[in-house]
Order: structure tokens, then sequence, then C-alpha cells
């Protein structure tokens, strides 16, 4: 068994696909028109056969609204990617105008940094050390 896919829950897909791939460097693998909606899914450039994220919309559900928002009232990161260097992504990520809620920190066996996708989401970024 393996993961293929995961999702993330967006308010607006044009707006994610924008911020998915110009800002955090990921690649458009799919898009299908699906009603109202799209099968929108972005990968690694890295691995473009690899796990691909569904950039899925949140009004399908009435409780994706209210989830969302209870998570990043508390702080909490609805995903986690891994980068190469943390300090560095976290520089380039703000040249390109991308707002942390938390900067880089050392956290012993990881640096870990948390940023404001701008769908509603907040994103964790990791280096394993």
């Amino acid at each position: 068994m393996r993961i293929k896919l995961t999702n993330v829950l967006v308010d607006d897909q044009a707006k994610a696909l924008a911020f998915y791939t110009e800002k955090l460097g990921f690649i458009k693998k799919n898009d299908v028109p699906t009603g109202d909606a799209r099968w929108l899914t972005v990968v690694s450039p890295a691995d473009p056969d690899g796990v691909e994220l569904l950039l899925e919309p949140d009004g399908g559900h009435p409780a994706a609204g209210p989830f969302k928002s209870a998570l990043v009232a508390d702080g909490i990161p609805y995903a986690q990617f891994a980068v190469d260097d943390v300090y560095a992504e976290v520089e380039r990520l703000k040249g390109l105008g991308v707002e942390f809620t938390q900067d880089a920190v050392d956290m012993g066996p990881v640096v870990t940094a948390v940023l404001d996708d701008t769908c509603g989401n907040l994103i964790q970024i990791i280096t394993m050390k």
C-alpha cells in the first residue's frame, strides 16, 4: 500500500493553483472539469509521478469552512511539505510575498516554519536533520 493522492481544501481553485505553482513551485498534473469544480492536482517537479496534491474546493461540505477556520485559529497546519533547507525556503518564499505565521524554528531533529497558503490554510514546511 502507498499514498498516491492527498488533498488540501481550498476556497478558490484558480487562486490555489497560482499559489501552489508560482510560489511553492509545484507543477500542475491534472486539470479535469467536474461540473462546478475541477479535479485539479499538483505534484513536486522532483517527482512528477509521485504523490499528487488535490486542490479540493471547500464548498462541497458545510463542515469544511468551520474546520479550516478552527485549524487556523489554533495555529494548526492543514498539511506539511518537506524542503531541503527551511531557512533558505522561508527567505525565498518571503521574497515572493508569502506570509508566515511561524518563521523557521529549530526543534531538535527537525526545523519547521508555517505559512499561509492564501486559500484558508496554514501549511508547515519541514527539514529533517
